[in-house]
């Protein structure tokens, strides 16, 4: 769902009047944005979704007093960026478990008909190239990481929304954007003899 920048005031203000298509309307545009930016800080699975529901609940809490409605999509980027952060500093406090049931894996009952041979090589060389691509994003610097995987949020977050998730200026996002992807290509060229990413 596309929403302009006049129809995303219009949802604030419909969702601060107890409007909850208008709620609906901002969770449905913004939730890839909100996630991207909890993936880009690396969280468990269980703190992003934390953070994903507080960064909400931090919207419902102030939606009366957002002074420009028609950019909460930065709003919320900082939001969940600052929740991210508040979640990174408390997980350090944390002592990991030794909780071995978490490490209980159920292999999986192989078919041996020549489709399930076939099928599980084309698994292994799309895990190969998987593994080859993240091998290579990490060896990126950690802004490349963070600005690459909140790019690849659904819908496209605005480069408004970047910028305030990554307190980056404007103008740089681009320009950091084609800088980070061709290092990208370089690290897999190296890792993989050849395979690139798309741009």
């Amino acid at each position: 769902m596309l929403v302009s920048p006049d129809d995303t005031g219009l949802l604030v203000r419909g969702a601060a009047g107890g409007d909850e298509a208008a709620w609906r309307g901002l969770v449905t545009r913004f939730s890839g944005l909100v996630w991207a930016v909890a993936r880009a800080h690396r969280l468990a699975n269980a703190d992003a979704a934390d953070v994903y529901q507080t960064t909400w609940l931090r919207l419902a809490e102030h939606i009366g007093r957002i002074e420009h409605p028609d950019r909460v999509g930065a709003w919320l980027a900082t939001a969940a960026r600052r929740e991210c952060l508040q979640s990174l500093r408390s997980a350090a406090k944390t002592a990991p478990t030794d909780d071995m049931d978490r490490l209980d894996i159920t292999p999986a009952v192989g078919n041996p008909t020549e489709e399930a041979v076939l099928d599980a090589e084309t698994e292994r060389e799309d895990a190969a190239r998987a593994a080859a691509m993240w091998r290579a994003f990490g060896q990126l610097s950690g802004r490349c990481r963070e600005l690459l995987r909140i790019l690849m949020a659904t819908p496209p977050p605005s480069y408004a929304e970047v910028a305030a998730a990554l307190e980056l200026p404007l103008g740089s996002i681009g320009p950091t954007r084609a800088r980070c992807l061709q290092r990208l290509r370089e690290e897999m060229a190296g890792i993989s003899g050849g395979l690139s990413p798309s741009s």
